[in-house]
Formats: structure tokens, sequence, C-alpha cells
């Protein structure tokens, strides 16, 4: 059985119509699919409204106990149910959900790195693919907001990028698996500012090389990572992708063999 999994970015969560637009190609993926979003965007906004200082390290977000309570409601609540609504006008039966539902998805509070605290940010132990598989089984379609729960009680704000790879892992062993990262290139560039340089196919030595030589760097190292990892625990393909150009090319993430 065929499963994909979509990850989508802020950048397109927060424009109406580039939504409208990946959710209406989403619909149109045969076979069983899961939709995972970000929305730090439209966190850093809320909070800013809120009064709250949104404070960043190497591109991630500190939380604080604060900005947990913004990430909370603005992912579990106002981006997730969008989605979920606009899927369900288009016939999808989508189910939202945070790691803590049905306990799908447990983390453990990110230790200090490199003397930093990232606050109530988790890291993945476990994601529980029999029960999404229940779930998907009972014809729904997930939709993941980038959030855990440690099983203690507590939320954490945790990587979109991580949650899809993670998942990707977990359904690898029940699922034929698909995983595509949608953002806004059309792939991983070997020139970032020439939209047609696209790299076809990376691997674990394609990566090693094109980070030595600078070719990949910045907030595109995690993404690859977690596609590697991906495929190195038996997911099928990882692509990389624009948000409008799912099924139309981009960069493949593969193993050697």
């Amino acid at each position: 059985m065929k499963i994909t999994i979509i990850k989508v970015g802020g950048a397109v969560v927060e424009n109406s119509a580039q939504l409208a637009a990946l959710l209406e190609d989403f619909k149109k993926i045969e076979g069983y699919k899961i939709l995972v979003h970000g929305g730090g965007r439209r966190a850093t906004k809320v909070a800013a409204e809120l009064g709250i200082e949104s404070k960043m390290v190497g591109g991630r977000r500190i939380t604080d106990a604060a900005m947990l309570e913004v990430v909370t409601m603005v992912y579990g609540g106002l981006v997730n149910k969008n989605i979920v609504a606009q899927l369900q006008s288009l016939g999808i039966n989508a189910i939202g959900l945070t790691g803590a539902d049905m306990d799908v998805i447990r983390s453990h509070k990110r230790p200090l790195k490199d003397g930093v605290d990232f606050g109530f940010v988790g890291d993945v132990d476990k994601v529980n693919a029999e029960r999404l598989k229940t779930l998907i089984d009972a014809g729904m379609t997930p939709v993941l907001a980038p959030l855990t729960h440690d099983g203690a009680g507590t939320m954490l704000n945790t990587n979109a990028d991580t949650i899809a790879s993670e998942t990707a892992r977990a359904l690898a062993s029940l699922y034929d698996v698909t995983l595509v990262y949608c953002f806004e290139k059309p792939g991983v560039l070997a020139n970032p500012d020439d939209d047609t340089s696209v790299i076809p196919t990376i691997t674990r030595n394609d990566f090693n090389r094109l980070t030595a030589d600078g070719t990949i760097s910045g907030g595109m190292l995690p993404k690859i990572e977690n596609a590697l990892a991906a495929v190195e625990a038996g997911v099928k393909k990882v692509v990389i992708t624009k948000a409008d150009s799912i099924g139309k090319g981009g960069t493949v993430i593969q193993s050697e063999y």
C-alpha cells in the first residue's frame, strides 16, 4: 500500500492562494496521504501582537513558556483547523492532530545544545504508526501540526520537517512511503540565484561533497539530513520541490543502493 506524506512550510500556509492551490494538488494525490504543516511566520506575527518577543538561534525558535502558549494556539488551533476545514470543503475527510492527540508523537525536551537552552522544544522519541494507521484505515486523512508532547502533560514545539521525516520512517514498515518537502524553490539548487539549476538527485556521498564545497548550506542542511535519515530508514523516496510542483520534478533524495 502506498502513502504520500506532504510537508508544507509556513510561507505557503501564510499565502491563502498558494495554500488553496497546494490543497487542490494534495486532493489529486492517489492513495493514502498525510499532510504535515508548519506555521512559524504566523506564530511570530501573533506573538508580536501579544507583545511577546520571538527569539531565534541558528534559525531555530527559542520556545519559552509564553511562546509555547502562542505556538500551541497557532499551530494546533488556527493553522491546523483552517487547513482541515479547507480539506473538508474539497471532500477530504481530514482530521487535525498534534502529537498529543492519540499519543501519536511523543518527544523529550531538547537538552542544552552548544550552551543554548531552546526551552519547550521537543526532539521526537516515537511516532505511533499503528494509531495513525487506525485513522487511515477508517478513511481519514491526518493533518499533523508541529507540536508533540512528553507524556507527562507538557506540549513541545517540534520542527515540522522532523515530524514529517519521523512519521515517514515510522510508517515505512507498514506502507510504501513517499515523502515530499514543499518550499519556495523548485528543488535543491546548485546556484541559489538560478531556479533552473535544480540538482536532480542527492545521495549521502553527494550531500557530503556539496556541503563541503558550500553548495548546500543554511536551512537546507537540516532538511536534507532529515530526508537522508528517512530513506536510510526505509522510506522509498523523498522529494524536495516547490509547493506548486508536486509530482512535477524537484530534487530526489535517495540511498546509495
